[in-house]
């Protein structure tokens, strides 16, 4: 425990003081006070002034990272025949119709993205419950109903990251690992904002971006300075 303590002191020493940083500032911030015996993951969390109870003020779309994510996605691909067999090609992990359903019904979701082409959502519909609240549910409007399962399924295996804002209006995701170099993680930060600054939607009235930060998984976090993104 004092091994544990000590590190907490060093960390919370480091961050002191140090709030509304730049994008460049933070990233090595949190990367340099990153001492985990793993390769922890770079998290950004954005506080937006949205109410996603609102139709007309849901955030939620996709954001190729540049340099990745630096973890592999595991690719489930609802399809049948020809649409299944290209999906296998181009490395889904698991691919099914019916038979996929009824796994999932059981309970067993042993994927993060989840694909589906557009014959099958009367099949995929019916798992909403399973799906939904692990934010898994094919949509049309991030790419993941569609009839190029290919492209969806290289994009989901080359980093592209999906986001939806939560009840109180917050956006995360991870954008990295801390073994990243510092300008591939600032490159990756940008890109993220700058996707979610792209899907404001129309009903968002005043400050849209009220507050980001970042952090490594057992690190604190740190603020960027707002009025620089």
């Amino acid at each position: 425990m004092a091994k544990i303590g000590k590190r907490l002191k060093e960390a919370t020493k480091a961050f002191d003081g140090q709030e509304n940083v730049s994008i460049e500032k933070a990233v090595s911030l949190v990367k340099n006070n990153a001492k985990a015996k793993f390769d922890e993951t770079v998290d950004i969390s954005l506080n937006l002034g949205v109410d996603p109870r609102h139709a007309d003020q849901m955030v939620r779309g996709v954001c190729a990272l540049p340099n990745g994510t630096g973890r592999s996605l595991r690719v489930a691909v609802f399809a049948r025949g020809a649409k299944a067999d290209e999906a296998k090609k181009a490395g889904a992990d698991i691919v099914g119709a019916e038979d996929l359903m009824e796994i999932v019904q059981s309970g067993k979701v042993d994927f993060d993205r989840c694909i589906a082409t557009p014959d099958m959502m009367p099949v995929v519909g019916r798992l909403g419950k399973v799906l939904g609240p692990r934010n898994l549910m094919p949509n049309p409007k991030v790419g993941t109903v569609t009839v190029d399962v290919v492209a969806a399924v290289t994009a989901a295996k080359s980093g592209e990251v999906q986001f939806k804002a939560e009840k109180a209006g917050v956006v995360h995701a991870g954008v990295g690992k801390v073994s990243f170099e510092e300008k591939k993680l600032v490159e990756n930060v940008k890109a993220f904002i700058e996707s979610v600054k792209k899907m404001r939607p129309s009903g968002a009235k005043g400050t849209y971006m009220k507050k980001v930060s970042i952090s490594s998984s057992m690190g604190l976090s740190v603020t960027l300075n707002v009025g620089d993104l």
